[in-house]
């Protein structure tokens, strides 16, 4: 199981990220948004997976109506992932986000 501290690690362990609040959560950026606190125990992410994955794992991976408009953005419950997939989901929207080397 992750947790928020974990998604704060690896955020942070990546080159140029930064942390401040988004809409009164702690968020991660990149050149963009990668990754926010949606709620406690959920984290917003970016992906070209979202579909399979929520297809997959509903009850891990899901979206609400909100995101409807932004068919990247993945919500995921962080009781329901491992910190090594967490970590490639991160890597991922790192990417997506615009991150680079730094």
């Amino acid at each position: 199981m992750a947790t928020e501290e974990d998604v704060r690690r690896i955020c942070l362990g990546m080159p140029c990220v930064s942390e401040r609040l988004s809409w009164g959560q702690p968020a991660w950026f990149a050149k963009t948004l990668m990754a926010r606190i949606w709620e406690d125990g959920v984290v917003t992410v970016k992906t070209d997976e979202r579909e399979a994955l929520a297809a997959m794992e509903p009850d891990t991976y899901f979206w609400t109506p909100h995101h409807d408009h932004s068919p990247k953005l993945l919500l995921i419950r962080l009781e329901g992932i491992d910190v090594d997939e967490l970590d490639e989901l991160l890597q991922e929207s790192y990417r997506i986000a615009g991150g680079r080397a730094g």
